[in-house]
């Protein structure tokens, strides 16, 4: 009798197994790559008034525009501009860029000469407290140390600008290594990386705040692409009377105008040494 019931037993067992045997393992869990990208942007060196319409069809997080001086054939960020950017929700990167592309332009006293002329036009246009002016190094710098004190010029000069109390953060344009000293150096808070990957340390420098890219083929316009992660020192105004920096959940911060007799002094103020 036992070996009857083994006997009808035994073929399903065996069956029992070898289906078991053909099951496939649960598929291997392969988390997809997470994006850096916090925000999707473009730069551009003229007006951006112009291009609202595709600006806004095109999901384009913030607009990176410049400060310059009186002399340039580009046009600098100006109040009606930013209010137009950001009545769209659009965020705004400044930066200042004036002969950055020669290097005897880098040393302390036009440091602290840029910082104090980007600061007025941040002031102009109603850039909050708080935000970011980047500066470009706009070649492949091979001398660090000329950088390194045009940027101590920069953070003088905001220094001097703001009673001591700097208003705005400092960011810095140019290659991986010039991005890589002067962060390091701690002359910058924010870093922005160049298209030009062929600068040194360019390729493989990841402590990059924004990144500069390709032209975006949807967009007709002259522009670069930019990708950001994380906060990077964007801005947009709450209304024409109140400017905000665009930080995580701060405060409003309304600048308030300083006198005509302030600003000839501070303008007029000897450059300090170091």
């Amino acid at each position: 009798m036992e070996l009857a019931k083994l006997a009808r037993i035994f073929p399903g067992l065996i069956l029992a197994a070898c289906s078991s045997a053909a099951i496939p393992p649960p598929p291997q869990v392969i988390e997809l790559p997470k994006s850096v990208g916090s925000g999707r942007g473009v730069d551009l060196p003229t007006d951006a008034s112009d291009v609202l319409n595709e600006l806004k069809e095109n999901r384009v997080d913030f607009v990176a525009r410049y400060y310059r001086t009186t002399e340039s054939r580009w046009p600098a960020l100006s109040a009606s501009e930013a209010r137009r950017l950001s009545a769209l929700g659009l965020k705004i990167v400044a930066v200042w860029e004036s002969r950055s592309r020669y290097p005897t332009h880098f040393f302390y006293l036009s440091g602290y000469s840029d910082a104090m002329a980007a600061y007025w036009q941040a002031r102009a246009v109603g850039q909050p407290a708080g935000s970011a002016i980047y500066f470009a190094v706009d070649f492949n710098a091979q001398a660090l140390a000329p950088v390194d004190e045009y940027f101590r010029g920069i953070a003088a000069g905001f220094a001097a600008a703001s009673g001591g109390n700097p208003d705005y953060t400092i960011g810095v344009y140019g290659s991986g290594a010039v991005c890589d000293a002067v962060k390091r150096a701690g002359l910058a808070q924010y870093s922005w990386l160049s298209n030009s990957i062929a600068w040194t340390d360019s390729i493989g420098y990841e402590d990059w705040n924004i990144r500069q890219g390709g032209r975006l083929p949807e967009l007709s316009f002259n522009h670069d692409s930019d990708e950001a992660k994380e906060e990077y020192g964007a801005f947009r105004l709450a209304d024409p009377r109140v400017a905000t920096a665009n930080n995580a959940g701060g405060p409003s911060n309304p600048i308030a105008p300083r006198s005509s007799q302030d600003e000839q002094s501070l303008a007029t103020a000897a450059i300090p040494q170091r």
